[in-house]
């Protein structure tokens, strides 16, 4: 495990859904795992309204998807030392466990946004349908590459082309 996904409070459980978080001081994107943790779908761009606000659309999403944990995209610099971004993410992940009594991991996010805005380029989407969905599959890919991590056959590119989001131009992105 990298020290990116260190932090562990108590460890997650190796099985329930998972929700991982693309943190962002104005946006955060929200993505979901299968229960049996191999792969990760793009939920939501949550606009933040502050933390009651956040809490609430939180709470929601929480009750509907039950999920055992969360992981928080850790944004560091590409030479791998914490930024300022680290602290406001280690911050939001232990607001997410003190708020939700559930346990946090994090995964570095390093090119998780260029990644997700040079599949939606490819797929020739406008900036606003860009816009719409950059967070969340920038959420995707990072709780995707931290089952990766943890099991190197749960590999994105697979996942991706399964989902369609990958390939002959077949591209879908919720």
């Amino acid at each position: 495990m990298t020290e990116a996904q260190a932090d562990n409070s108590g460890g997650l459980p190796l099985s329930g859904m998972l929700l991982g978080f693309d943190y962002g001081t104005k946006r955060l994107g929200i993505a979901v795992s299968d229960r049996d943790q191999r792969y990760a779908s793009p939920l939501h761009n949550h606009q933040r309204q502050g933390l009651l606000g956040d809490e609430r659309f939180l709470r929601r999403v929480i009750a509907e998807y039950r999920p055992v944990g969360f992981i928080v995209g850790l944004p560091l610099h590409m030479s791998g030392e914490e930024s300022p971004k680290s602290q406001e993410a280690r911050s939001f992940a232990a607001w997410l466990t003190d708020k939700f009594g559930l346990p946090c991991e994090f995964q570095d996010e390093r090119l998780t946004s260029w990644q997700a805005e040079s599949l939606l380029l490819a797929a020739e989407m406008t900036k606003k349908q860009r816009k719409e969905r950059m967070d969340k599959l920038a959420a995707q890919i990072l709780l995707q590459a931290w089952f990766q991590a943890r099991d190197p056959s749960a590999r994105l590119e697979d996942v991706l082309r399964r989902q369609g989001l990958e390939g002959d131009g077949g591209f879908y992105a919720p």
